[in-house]
């Protein structure tokens, strides 16, 4: 097999279900133990500024009990910046957040904060994190993430997930590509994410130089009907699948 791609798994959405009815449970700190035991490279969380989902005290438990890699993604601001320092996690992927959106809608945009990321960038990398910046598969924001001392950028794969027609597709995934070769030429780490699914996610995986994928609600949808650690388990046997 060929360098295997590593999964992270975002269990964001056990704790969108937990506070749909503002209980104790399901608990996505058990979450992250059980997807961890499944085959789980890392896990990756979004503690977003109006704590619709994540809270403070899953983060901070998962920071205690998780075997794996914390990726936590967040926004670009001082209160978010203050609360990484405080958990110390081994990864933060900063990302654009708006309150209206359902989901992240877009890549940051580096180029256009280019100051204020790579502040943000310095703070982090002084207490240990690897810094990602999760970023469209465009060239100046890849050039922008190199000057702002990222050493790893995680692609928006929005695009390509959304693509209506194979032709659609076969272009999104061919842009993929080539942001993936230029990113690796400027010596950065590429992970990649977003609607990365069960019938998508192989051609992605395939990729040559992708590093990680992460995905989250495909995975948790699955688990409703197969149970967490089988979904899981079968997306890791995409990724396998891929490099195999």
């Amino acid at each position: 097999m060929k360098d295997r791609v590593l999964l992270g798994v975002n269990v964001d959405h056990v704790a969108t279900l937990r506070q749909a009815r503002g209980t104790r449970f399901p608990d996505p700190v058990q979450a992250a133990m059980v997807a961890e035991e499944a085959g789980a490279d890392g896990i990756t969380i979004h503690p977003r500024e109006d704590r619709r989902h994540i809270q403070d005290r899953d983060v901070l438990l998962m920071r205690q009990t998780l075997n794996t890699r914390m990726n936590l993604e967040m926004a670009v601001t001082d209160a978010m910046l203050s609360f990484a320092e405080n958990v110390r996690p081994e990864c933060v992927c900063l990302v654009p957040e708006k309150r209206e959106e359902l989901t992240t809608e877009g890549g940051l945009d580096v180029d256009g904060n280019e100051e204020r990321v790579a502040r943000a960038c310095d703070r982090l990398a002084r207490i240990g994190a690897e810094v990602s910046l999760f970023i469209d598969p465009d060239p100046v924001q890849i050039d922008a993430a190199v000057r702002c001392g990222a050493p790893v950028i995680e692609l928006h794969t929005g695009e390509y997930a959304e693509a209506d027609t194979p032709a659609e597709q076969a272009h999104t995934l061919a842009n993929l590509k080539q942001a993936v070769e230029y990113a690796r030429r400027k010596g950065l780490v590429v992970n990649a994410g977003h609607g990365l699914n069960y019938h998508n996610t192989l051609a992605v995986a395939a990729i040559p130089g992708i590093n990680e994928l992460n995905i989250g609600h495909a995975i948790i949808a699955r688990a409703v009907f197969t149970g967490l650690k089988e979904a899981v388990r079968d997306m890791r046997a995409i990724l396998d699948q891929a490099r195999s």
